[in-house]
């Protein structure tokens, strides 16, 4: 199983630099007297993302950074046109991904790094995933990076390379006056690879061999660490939803959802979950 067929380990980095609150960890909070007053007016000084995640196949701008290390794993329930008993004979499997941000993107630039496994079954098919990203503003944020960066042969996996930007809707309707976070946030980018590419098996059904090229997504806060989330990945539509939950002070990002919900490629709807977390060094 290749990161290919199973998308979301691609986004696990972003989710997870969110989680540890790497990211804000300089960011001031000014709430002004939204605080104490509800119906007041609320600045939108120094107001972040919420720290849940916001995507399922597709890249956000806000990333790992100030020295920290983040890990996850996740699953598909099976592979696109491969039917039986999920993760036997491969029908299902999944991936895992260790990675490091360094830098600070309000001042300068951050940078991550990510080593993915691309099959749980069988060790051996590796990659490398960077992005450089920078803050702009108040819940905003610009990054480029490269995916599926190959260090092993086994796998069909195309290099992939990516702008995208990532906002927090200020508007007060949506504002945590509680804790300076954005609920609403959307990200809007371009790619190469997997974003435009579709398998010689999609090709072979009829359903064409190119992608838009654009993709985006849609994340709300229903409730407090609860995101609900939508993504166009280029090729396929999916949805879920995403949580945070601590132990100890360890973030732990949980993220469940459906992935290929429109007939554009793949065999019909399948099922992905993925864990992970994310620590300061």
């Amino acid at each position: 199983m290749n990161l290919k067929k199973i998308y979301f380990i691609t986004v696990i980095t972003g989710y997870i630099a969110l989680a540890s609150g790497d990211l804000h960890a300089e960011l001031p909070v000014s709430l002004g007297a939204g605080d104490v007053q509800r119906n007041a007016p609320v600045s939108t000084l120094g107001v972040i993302p919420n720290n849940n995640g916001k995507s399922l196949t597709t890249p956000v701008a806000w990333g790992s950074a100030y020295g920290s290390l983040f890990a996850g794993v996740g699953i598909v329930s099976r592979g696109p046109y491969v039917h039986g008993p999920a993760f036997t004979n491969n029908v299902g499997d999944g991936g895992a991904v260790v990675g490091l941000g360094i830098g600070n993107p309000i001042e300068f630039v951050g940078f991550q790094a990510a080593l993915s496994s691309y099959d749980l079954s069988t060790f051996g098919r590796y990659g490398m995933s960077f992005q450089l990203h920078r803050q702009l503003g108040s819940a905003n944020a610009i990054a480029i990076g490269a995916q599926n960066i190959m260090l092993s042969s086994g796998t069909d996996s195309v290099p992939s390379y990516y702008i995208v930007y990532s906002q927090g809707v200020l508007a007060a309707p949506f504002i945590n006056k509680a804790n300076g976070t954005t609920r609403f946030h959307y990200s809007i980018g371009v790619g190469n690879g997997e974003y435009s590419e579709k398998t010689q098996l999609d090709l072979d059904t009829g359903k064409g061999s190119k992608g838009t090229y654009v993709f985006g997504n849609v994340a709300y806060e229903l409730f407090n660490s609860f995101n609900v989330i939508t993504d166009w990945n280029g090729i396929n539509l999916n949805a879920g939803v995403s949580k945070i939950f601590y132990i100890d002070k360890i973030p732990l990002a949980i993220t469940a959802g459906v992935v290929d919900l429109t007939g554009f490629s793949g065999d019909g709807v399948r099922f992905m979950f993925g864990v992970g977390t994310g620590i300061n060094l």
